[in-house]
This record gives C-alpha cells, structure tokens and sequence, in this order.
C-alpha cells in the first residue's frame, strides 16, 4: 500500500494515469509533497487521479520516488491551499493542482483573474471555510466535566469541512489555562494547558449532561431577550438551527418566541414612566465606595480582569513591600514573567538585579512592576516573540498603575524606557532627551522620577556597544540609589 502524497506510478510516460493517495481529512503536508513530485515530473493534472480512501486508487501501483524540492509559488496561491484544504469537496485537490500546475506554466498572475471559473470556485470555497470556522467559534460550547486529572472541559460540535486542526489554536488562546477536549465526528482535538494534540472521532455520548454555569447562561440570555425585535429569519440566518442542540441558550428561544407577541403588546399599553432621578452625589459616594482599598484589593481586580489583547496566561502583579523607597516601572512582562507570573524574570530581568546589585539597590527592597500588566506577544512557530505595546493599551491600564503606585507610595519611581514615561507622563518623550532625574506629575500621584533605558535595550546591542551601555545604565542607577537614599531621610 501507498504513503499519503506518494506516487503510484513512476514511468516515462507523463501523461500515464497516477494515482495519489492522501489521508482522510485535511491532508496538505501530504498535498504539498505530491504536488512537488506531479511538478517535478511534469505530469498534467488530467494524468492524476486523488484519493482519500484506504485505497491507492483504479491506477495504484506500489512504486515510491525521491521527495523533491519545494516550488515557488505566488504568495496568493500559497495562502489559498491551507484555506482549501480542508473543504470537502472530494475534487478539491485536484482543483488545488490545476492552480498549480498553470501558475506553474506561464500563468504567474492567475489568482489575479477573479472571472477565472478555477479561481472563482477556489475563491467561493476558501469562504465556506471561512464560514465554518467563525461558526465553531461562535456556537461551540464547553461542558464542565471531571477525570482523574480533576477539572476538564469537553465539547461536541459538527463542522461542515474538516477545520478542526485549523480551529483549535483559537480555544488554545482563549482557554490557555484549562485542560479541554473538542469532539467531532472526523477527530478530535485535546488541550492539557501544555500541548495540543490530535486524537479519533469522539461520540456525543461523552459529553456531561449539563453544568452550573449552563443554567445560568440560560437565564442570562432569557433575561436579555427583546420580544419586540423577533426577527426569526435573521435570527436563523446568524445561528443556523443544526448548532442550536450544542447550545444551552436555545432551549428557551421555542417559549420566548411564542411569548414575544403578548409582551410586546404588553409593553405598548404600559404607562409610560418617566426615569427615576438619582441623587449625583450619592451616585458618585457609591462608586467610590467600589474602588479598591489596598493593593491586595486593586491586584484582586487586575487577577480576574481579561487581557486586553487575548493570548497571555495570566496577569504579572508588581512585586515587592509597600512603602519602598524605590519603584521601578517597566514596559509590560515578558514570555517567562507570563508562564511564573512575576515580574523581571527573564533575560532582561535578571541583567537589572546584576546592574542593581552593582549599584548597591536591595531589590528586595524595591519595588517593581510594569505598565501594561498583561503580555502580549506574536506566535512564530513555539515562539512568542514580544510585540511592543501602543499607546492605547497603554492608556487602558494607566489606571491600574496609578492606583498602584498610590498605594505603595514611593519616594522615587523610576520608568525604565519609552513604555513607561509614555505611562507615567501621558507623553512620548525620548529617552535620549529625558534621561535622568525627572518629575512625574499625573493627577493625585506626583513623584520624583528618573528616567533611564529598558534593560532589554542593552541586550539588543551589538556585542561591541554593549559593555559601554551596561555601565552607563549601571551609573543610572548609582543615582538613583543615592537620589533614594536623600529622599528617604
């Protein structure tokens, strides 16, 4: 029997039928080595039969061939397969390969020809899986369930294409810190907070009957509900009715359409009433009331609020006594602070607590956190590679630092780089411009600052201007360990 994405046939004649057999599902590294094979071996699409069977097809053989190179495609046509792929078209591949095979022979700028019948369907299928993949992120539901690991979330849902592969990095980002299982009827997909990993079909039977939580989503969205906007046809159109057995909100929705008549006419022969006036003064006494009162109480608050740009683990809380003398901000935590949850851990972490031991600061004595109190980071294979903060994150966790450095109140702050006197100040100023000694002044908090580079900036250096920039951030902090120790007495 054939490997997927091998040949059947490896005779002379090009145009002598070949079979390819390919895994069940969205096979593309099996499409992608065939391809290179059919090109290098100039055999014509209608020379190639494809088959996703256990089968090598009515032109198998059992001849292998040498992998061969890689092809240079348009970067369009690159970005169409992975979004065709997993379609279930059974002519997709071959459709796939006719793309290829003419982009391949003079026709460079093909996908540029949206009339082109190939394109055009290609196009209109790279959509349905579109589609599918907004749906399955829309209407999947977890259910609460319990194993020999403890807590675990299990989920049933059937797909039109076979995108489960395609739609599993999102839950990972967005339920990093839970285990989960997404059943289907082609495969399944586990999550163990770690590593993602593929498994067989799974069977509706698995999943728990219902959970707390679905009860109260339940009332939640019957309490929500406006009879006066039924629109049952958009209603249908946004949430197809072959999901609304995987959803717990929609076994209300049969009950509040046939009430949604009545109460509207309900609400028409009400009274109308006139808004209740509230007292602004007691208004404002009560949100203040809600404002946090320490900093354990303001870190509760940052602990259970949602990343502002989704994928980091957790929040990374400022770290260290309050009432010291020093507070260091920097910009936001870094990949290791996101995974252990404290700041200043990682490489640049660890070449402040050298430069501040060299310039006689107890880091434990100080204390430090960041401005942005979340992560955020781009993915480049098992990488996350740190993605600079812009002024609206920024801004939209300027509060939480304000607070903090409220409660800990101390002598000196010292930003360390651009993000943080963005922070502290509202202001881009360079940090060639500013470094040193500065005075923030923002709203109730105004504090003796110092301003210096992000140790992260040092390790960004060419090796040969990194040791004069070390010692210079090292006699920033000689400074202000001494400015500590005059406001301090």
């Amino acid at each position: 029997m054939l490997e997927p994405g091998k040949l059947a046939d490896t005779g002379e004649n090009t145009r002598r039928p070949r079979a390819i057999l390919l895994r069940p599902g969205a096979d593309l590294d099996g499409f992608r080595d065939a391809v290179r094979s059919l090109v290098a071996r100039s055999v014509p699409p209608e020379a190639v039969t494809w088959s996703v069977t256990a089968s090598p097809g009515l032109f198998g053989g059992d001849a292998e061939q040498a992998p061969a190179a890689p092809l240079s495609l348009p970067k369009p046509v690159a970005a169409l397969i992975p979004q065709v792929i997993p379609h279930r078209d059974p002519e997709r591949y071959g459709l796939l390969y006719a793309l290829v095979w003419r982009v391949c022979h003079g026709e460079r700028h093909l996908m540029e020809v949206g009339s082109d019948p190939l394109v055009h369907r290609l196009h209109r299928m790279a959509k349905a899986i579109g589609r599918d993949l907004h749906k399955m992120h829309a209407f999947l539901r977890f259910r609460r369930a319990e194993d020999s690991g403890g807590e675990h979330y299990v989920a049933w849902f059937e797909p039109d294409h076979h995108i489960l592969e395609a739609a599993a990095p999102f839950f990972v980002n967005r339920f990093r810190g839970m285990r989960w299982s997404i059943l289907t009827p082609d495969g399944s997909a586990h999550w163990d907070t770690d590593a993602l990993t593929f498994g067989p079909p799974g069977d509706r039977a698995e999943l728990p009957e219902g959970d707390g939580f679905e009860a109260g989503w339940q009332t939640y969205y019957e309490s929500t509900f406006n009879p006066a906007r039924t629109n049952l046809k958009a209603m249908r159109a946004e949430m197809p009715k072959k999901y609304w057995h995987n959803m717990p909100e929609t076994a209300a929705i049969p009950a509040l359409v046939r009430a949604a008549a009545g109460r509207t006419e309900a609400m028409i022969e009400r009274e109308p009433t006139l808004p209740t006036r509230r007292e602004p003064v007691r208004a404002v006494a009560a949100m203040a009331d809600q404002d946090p009162k320490n900093l354990d109480a303001l870190n509760a608050i940052i602990r259970r609020t949602e990343p502002l740009v989704p994928g980091a683990t957790q929040a990374v809380l400022g770290e260290g006594p309050v009432g010291a003398t020093i507070a260091f901000v920097g910009e936001q935590p870094g990949d290791q602070e996101d995974r252990q949850g404290r700041p200043f851990i990682g490489p640049a972490g660890q070449l402040l607590s050298r430069a501040m031991a060299e310039a006689g600061i107890d880091r434990g004595a100080s204390y430090l956190t960041n401005a942005v109190k979340h992560f955020k980071f781009e993915e480049r294979g098992k990488r996350r590679i740190h993605q600079k903060p812009t002024a609206g994150e920024v801004s939209h966790y300027r509060w939480w630092l304000d607070r903090e450095l409220e409660f800990v109140g101390p002598k000196l702050v010292v930003a360390l780089g651009a993000t943080a006197v963005l922070a502290l100040t509202g202001k881009a100023i360079p940090i060639t411009r500013a470094r040193g000694p500065f005075r923030f002044d923002r709203h109730d908090n105004r504090f003796q600052g110092f301003i210096t580079v992000h140790p992260s900036y040092l390790l960004r250096l060419p090796d040969e201007a990194k040791e004069e920039a070390y010692a210079a951030f090292v006699d920033d902090l000689r400074r202000v360990e001494a400015l500590g120790r005059e406001l301090a007495a």
